[in-house]
């Protein structure tokens, strides 16, 4: 039996299968026991290293926990900024009228090219000289603008594409029914294409929160992962384990933020289903019926 992609493996790949997977496993075993080992050799697995996160409420009160609020706060404003000037940017770009498609077009692919560290640390600059910002804010000021700047861009082309990939009978119904553009776009094309672009989108969420650590490595934002250098200072250069923590810190925000998007995503598909299934009961009841009246 053969699938769409690939055929089914027979028993000879199946065995082979099996020994790639044990070698792999193997090699990878013996990869983490060199680094644990490594790891041991320069004395970053001493229990006095790790244990202050365990046994030291002040190492998350006082560093990990406003480190974390920091990066939250960055992002939430960040993400409720971009995701609709995103929206607005890549309708923008779809527009009929070139006098805002090229504009709104050179826009996005400026922004999109250049790095966002290079963002901050230019919007951090323009802060300083030019508005009374004062410094204890404009790192986060700072941070925020280049993610929205740099993200809303992104977005414009995930929403560009989504819109896009959908079938064009969608819009020639709308125009048909006599809807204008605009409530073409907003009614018709952008609900249907949310669930098309949202993989995109978190993917693009689970980056901006990741790229908030950029403001705290060179504009001294105190987000989660600056809290590092306070936590190696104060309780004995343990710097590895400093990192892993952050970093795990890190992995389950980033995987409640994709679950929470996952069961988002499965919400909106059974909501079109069961609208579409309101939508085709009342065309079936019609046509029975009139099958019964054309027996009688």
């Amino acid at each position: 039996m053969n699938s769409v992609l690939y055929d089914v493996p027979g028993p000879r790949a199946k065995r082979r299968n099996v020994l790639y997977t044990v070698v792999f496993l193997a090699v990878l075993a013996l990869v983490a026991y060199w680094v644990l080992a490594a790891l041991a050799d320069k004395n970053q697995l001493a229990a006095e290293k790790w244990s202050p996160f365990v046994t030291d409420a002040q190492v998350w009160t006082t560093y990990l926990i406003p480190g974390l609020g920091e990066t939250l706060k960055a992002a939430a404003l960040s993400i409720l900024i971009a995701l609709p000037l995103g929206a607005a940017l890549g309708i923008g770009r779809l527009s009929d009228h070139r006098w805002v498609r090229v504009p709104v077009g050179a826009v996005v692919e400026f922004f999109r090219a250049i790095p966002v560290l290079l963002l901050m640390m230019f919007s951090s600059a323009v802060y300083a000289a030019y508005t009374p910002v004062s410094s204890d804010f404009r790192p986060l000021y700072a941070v925020v603008t280049g993610l929205v700047l740099y993200n809303a861009s992104v977005i414009a082309e995930v929403v560009r594409a989504g819109v896009l990939s959908l079938p064009r009978g969608q819009g020639d119904a709308a125009v048909a029914l006599g809807m204008r553009k605009g409530q073409t776009m907003l009614y018709v094309l952008l609900p249907q294409a949310v669930t098309v672009m949202l993989p995109a989108l978190v993917s693009q969420l689970v980056v901006i929160v990741k790229d908030t650590a950029l403001g705290g490595a060179l504009l001294g934002f105190g987000e989660l992962l600056s809290q590092n250098r306070q936590i190696t200072a104060n309780y004995g250069a343990n710097t590895i384990a400093a990192f892993t923590v952050i970093a795990l810190i890190y992995i389950a925000l980033n995987a409640l933020l994709t679950y929470l998007a996952a069961r988002l995503e499965k919400r909106l598909r059974q909501g079109r289903k069961a609208a579409a299934v309101k939508e085709t009961a009342p065309i079936a009841n019609v046509e029975m019926g009139g099958a019964s009246t054309g027996g009688l």
